[in-house]
């Protein structure tokens, strides 16, 4: 399988890798750009910042409670055709939020088919990835360029919508997501699936359905913490009760010799699992802190949408310096200390942002903090999506590429939802504090699975993740 892969290589891997990192890029970018627009969107919707909040959320939400059925998709019908379908979807909800006359709408187009649309599309970028890309340290150089491109686009997100809202809408800044897609499309021609699909590959719906509506409730939950602390525990509840009954049929499933929506011996590999926690809190921690700061600013500083985005440009400019040096950090550093460091730069920003802006009311006090952050994720992220990917076989590509997806994106709701409620609640500057605050003990917690990571023998061996790789498939 190994040799019909390398041999399926496409030429051409400066446009393939291309497609995949714009692809990557722009999925990340709407899930941050919106965060510049909340002023505008909720005076031309008349909706409130909460509405705002909620689009963001449910957004993020969709792409984590479908990506895992979306990965899955992948063995079934190609990722290819995957790839091509999701781009397809997204640039309806790109076009449609462009026009939308109420919050009803954007939340239609935006957070419903643009995150149907990213969870069909994402899982083949990293699937592509892992599969075109066979050792280590070109692994690691290809996907420094797509989490390069999807950090620059999280975090340079509020700056390029802050300048398109500013000098012409922010409707135009969904046209813009439109345009990108066509180019990705355009560049997607050269794409050779390297693993033929299995059209007689089952599909769980009953799964399927029981872990979105799981995921759903659980993060709804949390987005009324605010509102109702009885309807919140009830939602709570509600997902954790639905999320057990999905395990709980998986394993039967697997127990029979049939194919679950995803098999729970993925989690029998630790590294993976210390892997996919720490994936989860850098995200939680890089939307977390973008909604936060940008909500902050805007409504409580009173700053403009370009304004706002210039500030984020430190963030931008630290995730860019690391991001982009993967290959080279891969081969000094082991896996392990670069994903510890990230976090340890990432915390450390957070409690220079605290500090700074609580005492000082200039622009200037965020920067610090917000390069420190951008620096920590940009020498994390690829390297715990390499720990990840690296721990399975071909053959599991599918099931483990849509569960990354899904963890990292819960993250990006769970910091959307976490932070931000607990800054929309008081918009005051000790929510803020108290918002920053819960995002540094969730880095503690990420810094500590980090450590749990097996010592490699060397820079960029991932011989601790594969000594673990299930053997169910041979």
């Amino acid at each position: 399988m190994a040799e019909t892969a390398r041999s399926a290589r496409p030429t051409g891997h400066g446009r393939v890798l291309a497609a995949l990192a714009l692809a990557q890029f722009i999925c990340s970018f709407a899930g941050s750009n919106m965060n510049v627009m909340i002023n505008d969107i909720s005076e031309d919707l008349d909706t409130t910042v909460q509405g705002v909040q909620v689009a963001i959320t449910v957004f993020l939400l969709v792409m984590a409670a479908l990506m895992i059925p979306g990965g899955k998709l992948t063995d079934r019908y190609g990722r290819k055709r995957c790839f091509l379908t999701g781009l397809v979807v997204y640039a309806i909800g790109a076009l449609l939020s462009a026009a939308a006359p109420g919050l009803g709408v954007l939340i239609l187009g935006n957070s419903i088919l643009e995150g149907l649309g990213t969870a069909l599309l994402i899982p083949p970028v990293y699937i592509l990835t892992t599969l075109l890309y066979p050792d280590v340290t070109s692994r690691a150089r290809a996907f420094g360029v797509v989490m390069a491109l999807g950090g620059i686009g999280a975090a340079a997100g509020p700056l390029i919508g802050g300048l398109i809202t500013t000098a012409i809408s922010w409707r135009a800044a969904f046209v813009f997501q439109a345009l990108v897609i066509a180019v990705i499309v355009v560049l997607s021609r050269r794409i050779d699936d390297p693993l033929p699909p299995d059209p007689t590959r089952s599909f769980d719906t009953k799964g399927a359905v029981l872990s979105a509506v799981g995921l759903v409730l659980v993060v709804m939950g949390i987005l009324a913490a605010d509102n109702n602390i009885w309807l919140m525990t009830v939602l709570l509840v509600l997902g954790a009760l639905v999320l057990w009954w999905f395990f709980r049929s998986a394993r039967a499933k697997e127990a029979s010799g049939r194919e679950p929506l995803l098999s729970l011996r993925l989690f029998d590999n630790r590294t993976s699992n210390l892997g996919l926690v720490t994936q989860n809190a850098q995200w939680l921690l890089l939307m977390g802190t973008s909604f936060t700061a940008a909500a902050y600013l805007q409504v409580v500083r009173g700053y403009d949408a370009v304004q706002t985005g210039v500030v984020f440009t430190a963030a931008t400019l630290g995730l860019l310096a690391t991001s982009l040096s993967a290959e080279r950090l891969a081969r000094r550093h082991p896996q392990r200390r670069l994903i510890m460091t990230g976090f340890a730069f990432s915390i450390a920003g957070v409690v220079v942002l605290i500090t700074l802006v609580g005492n000082f009311a200039t622009a200037w006090a965020f920067v610090p903090g917000l390069l420190l952050i951008g620096l920590g994720l940009g020498v994390m992220l690829t390297p715990s999506v390499n720990v990840v990917q690296s721990s399975f076989p071909e053959e599991q590509q599918g099931e483990i590429s849509g569960l990354s997806r899904s963890v990292s994106n819960l993250g990006s709701s769970f910091g959307t939802a976490i932070a931000g409620t607990i800054l929309v609640a008081g918009l005051s500057k000790g929510a803020y504090a108290a918002a920053m605050t819960t995002l540094a003990v969730i880095g503690l917690g990420g810094l500590a699975a980090a450590a749990l990571l097996p010592r490699e023998a060397g820079p960029g061996s991932t011989r601790g993740s594969r000594s673990e790789t299930p053997r169910a498939t041979e």
